[in-house]
């Protein structure tokens, strides 16, 4: 008999971004990229979408190097922070509990086998518009910014990782993430999954680290309502000098219409459109993309740039975080 699924976890909530050149890379999300400042806390901003219902969806801070410095998941309800937690203690994942941070309370911290750092919590601080941004339409979080590239939510994030199989265990048995579709190598070798804890096709995607480095980063991702913004957007990017890595174009896997850029501080950030996929089965089955598959590139478009293989956060050379 199947076991019944784990729904604790509600969504993506936030992203930490770790950059050397805090300054520029606060001025990209900012005037270019169209996020809001919702706070400023030791040595940190703490930025937003239009319509992110929680008080910021990226957490960008001033470090030595780039890269990722945590991933944070709300759960579904208190108690199913403290499942998530007691599941979690004594697995030699868990880190332990926080007070947490800016805009959420109590928070359960963890790391995957690769070494990435998870945060759970549920209590959370809805955002509140100030009057200069508090939007016509009640529905909606805030006003549009009408501000760069003026992105939607955050979507999603990607990391690189040395063992896939081992992460894909970890998600699914301790934090109950279903898997939507993955590259499984012709040796049986799991190169890449994409996971989803809502009905999204994926909350975020791991792919292996050619490197062989543990815990690196590959990008965050933000949601733009449609493909012809995603167009837009490459114009606002080229007009203020912001290095294009490739697209935009549209991926076979998960079929997402998008365009990856570099911000100052060296990390890698993608639009993509807003329309995403659902997975509304509760008995999905997988998509296994093969080696040979995975060989023709992108579903459409110019091939993908060597660099989007080999290129994560943080630079080798740096030795992490």
């Amino acid at each position: 008999m199947q076991s019944e699924p784990i729904l604790d976890i509600a969504h993506l909530a936030h992203v930490e971004m770790l950059t050397p050149k805090f300054d520029q890379s606060l001025d990209f999300f900012t005037r270019v990229f169209g996020l809001t400042v919702a706070e400023y806390k030791d040595g940190s901003a703490y930025l937003r979408a239009y319509d992110d219902y929680e008080r910021y969806s990226l957490k960008l801070t001033s470090a030595k190097t780039s890269g990722m410095g945590h991933m944070a998941f709300r759960t579904r309800s208190p108690q199913a922070l403290e499942r998530r937690a007691m599941a979690l203690i004594g697995s030699g994942h868990e880190v332990g509990w926080s007070e947490g941070d800016v805009g959420h309370g109590k928070t359960f911290v963890c790391r995957d086998p690769d070494g990435h750092v998870v945060e759970l919590y549920y209590d959370t601080e809805w955002y509140e518009a100030p009057p200069d941004q508090a939007p016509a339409l009640k529905n909606q979080s805030q006003r549009f910014p009408a501000r760069g590239i003026n992105p939607r939510r955050l979507d999603h994030l990607n990391c690189l990782a040395v063992d896939i199989k081992a992460n894909r265990e970890f998600y699914e048995h301790y934090l109950g993430f279903r898997l939507t579709e993955q590259i499984v190598l012709d040796d049986g070798t799991e190169a890449g999954m994409w996971m989803t804890a809502t009905n999204k096709s994926y909350d975020f995607a791991f792919t292996r680290d050619a490197t062989g480095t543990k815990g690196r980063f590959h990008h965050v991702t933000y949601a733009l309502n449609s493909r012809e913004e995603i167009l837009i957007a490459a114009d606002v990017f080229l007009e203020n000098g912001v290095y294009i890595e490739t697209g935009p174009h549209k991926h076979a896997i998960q079929q997402t219409f998008f365009l990856y850029v570099w911000e100052p501080g060296g990390n890698r950030v993608e639009v993509a459109n807003a329309g995403a996929r659902l997975i509304l089965a509760p008995d999905w089955k997988p998509i296994v993309w093969t080696q040979a598959e995975r060989r023709k590139g992108q579903a459409w478009g110019l091939k993908t740039i060597e660099t989007f293989h080999t290129h994560g956060m943080p630079p080798v050379e740096d030795g992490g975080h």
